[in-house]
């Protein structure tokens, strides 16, 4: 399920809720029960792909290749 930010338009009270796509959006603030306001560009989550880094050493002069000694490849 998606996370939703929201605002509150009386107290200024911020919070998230976890929500169904099919949900309304809340209406009221759970502090002091006045309007809220859902924010724009919360509820999506970031899904990362792939083998990241590759294992033995950091990456040589920017390419994937494992480097041991990156200041001694670097330098040509």
């Amino acid at each position: 399920m998606p996370t939703y930010g929201y605002k509150c338009n009386g107290c200024g009270h911020a919070f998230e809720r976890f929500q169904q796509m099919t949900d309304d959006p809340l209406s009221a603030c759970p502090e002091c029960g006045a309007a809220v306001t859902r924010l724009i560009g919360t509820g999506a989550g970031v899904i990362f792909k792939g083998g990241g880094a590759p294992a033995g050493g950091d990456p040589c002069c920017g390419t994937a290749a494992p480097c041991d000694n990156p200041k001694r490849c670097c330098q040509g």
